[in-house]
């Protein structure tokens, strides 16, 4: 790898060649891509002191399948499958245990990092390289590629017993999952995962999960039922633990709607092992390259559409008033609500949530149409408006709009320039603004 690295041109930016991507900032033509497709193994899992050593490019689907083998899980496993474990520790990820596990960053124990300067360093809490280790996440591959690392695992119950409680207003629906993320239980009943569905102003739901070693009968989202639909649907259900883990991937959420897989005809034509996230991004990638939706909108006389694709997070405190911005400006539905708390009392400066407080993703996945007047960017730009008056931060996977001071601000530049000068003073991977920002 450090051979492969050093071949590539000097004066070209450097990306991963991936097969597969989750990001929603669609790369230009012509970057140099550096083949990391061998570092896609679990290399061993240690029941015993539930950890597992796995390699950066390791999907998650691969990673959970092997620790389901010896009883265990990640303790925190971003919705989609195809999600790299490398990416998510570079990147983001969140899923409905980190209101207890935090991020997936946090519970890494060490990593090997292939940095912007050509060396593979041992990165640790509290080794020399302590400070990369906690200013790599949000850093995107800009100060490098994790290729290696050890995290830990939790273990687990054969089957999760669902509940899907319903609220007429987000005042009630915040309240009930902060009081539930304080105590871990509701009703006396143990919660050990949460998250919400917003379909309305006054339909929202939280589904408290538990694990549970029995279960009457377990439903199955892969065929021709949709999950998300059940959440109005029932007030309790079952599902394998692993259909769990994956109970969004199938419909990709509520977003494989738009591309009518979720019609029951197109649902029975279309094969069951072709109706995951990865199979949709796909698809959404051709239809950006080729501008084929704005061609048809524009042939119909429809309006143009903005994609408007984020997830954000807000302090719990703020999360009905940001939800009544939502409703009022921008009008997507369903929206995900998933809470989170730091487990780490130290920040980790790219991303500085405040250690201890309670926040909320909002997830919203959808266009928007715009109206005369209204440039390309405008709902997007309303929407980190309104994150940065709540208090918030948004995730950089996607489209962002930020002017440089105010993104250095957000993602505190002053420890990036730090980390970039030490781990690649050659500038040889792209800048975290000119990536994230500057290369929509």
């Amino acid at each position: 790898m450090r051979a492969a690295y050093a071949a590539l041109p000097p004066d070209a930016p450097v990306r991963l060649a991936k097969k597969t991507s989750n990001l929603f900032r669609f790369r230009p033509p012509g970057e140099t891509g550096l083949d990391v497709s061998p570092f896609d193994q679990v290399i061993s899992i240690d029941p015993d002191r539930r950890t597992a050593d796995v390699q950066g490019m390791v999907t998650y689907e691969a990673l959970v399948d092997a620790t389901l083998r010896h009883g265990l899980m990640p303790l925190v496993v971003p919705q989609l499958k195809t999600i790299t474990l490398g990416g998510a520790v570079a990147g983001l990820g969140i899923e409905s245990s980190s209101f207890r596990n935090g991020l997936p960053h946090e519970s890494v124990l060490e990593m090997e990092i292939l940095t912007g300067s050509g060396e593979i360093v041992l990165a640790t809490p509290d080794n020399e390289h302590a400070e990369l280790f906690r200013g790599f996440p949000n850093s995107y591959g800009t100060l490098g590629y994790a290729l290696r690392l050890t995290i830990e695992l939790e273990p687990v119950k054969p089957y999760v017993r669902l509940r899907h409680v319903r609220f007429d207003d987000a005042h009630s629906c915040f309240a009930a999952m902060e009081a539930i993320c304080a105590t871990g239980a509701d009703q006396g009943e143990r919660v050990d995962f949460i998250d919400g569905t917003v379909f309305g102003p006054d339909e929202q739901y939280l589904t408290l999960a538990t694990f549970t070693d029995t279960a009457p009968s377990v439903s199955d989202y892969t065929g021709m039922e949709i999950y998300y639909r059940s959440i109005q649907r029932k007030r309790v259900d079952h599902l394998t633990v692993r259909d769990y883990i994956w109970r969004w991937d199938t419909d990709w959420f509520w977003c494989s709607r738009a591309l009518g897989v979720q019609q029951p005809w197109v649902r029975r034509m279309w094969p069951a092992s072709k109706r995951r996230s990865d199979v949709y991004r796909r698809l959404v990638a051709l239809d950006r390259r080729h501008r084929i939706s704005n061609r048809l909108d524009k042939w119909r006389g429809h309006p143009q559409q903005e994609p408007v694709v984020q997830d954000i997070e807000v302090p719990v405190a703020q999360g009905p008033s940001f939800l009544d911005f939502f409703h009022r400006e921008i009008g997507i539905e369903p929206i995900w609500l998933c809470p989170l708390r730091l487990r780490d009392p130290q920040a980790w400066p790219l991303y500085p949530l405040k250690p201890g407080e309670l926040y909320v993703n909002v997830g919203f996945w959808s266009s928007v149409s715009l109206h005369a007047g209204q440039a390309e960017g405008h709902y997007n730009r309303l929407i980190e408006e309104a994150v940065t008056a709540h208090d918030g931060h948004k995730s950089l996977y996607s489209t962002s709009f930020y002017p440089p001071e105010e993104f250095w601000r957000l993602y505190d530049g002053v420890a990036y320039a730090e980390l970039k000068h030490r781990y690649d003073p050659n500038q040889r991977l792209p800048d975290l603004y000119d990536k994230c920002v500057g290369m929509r």
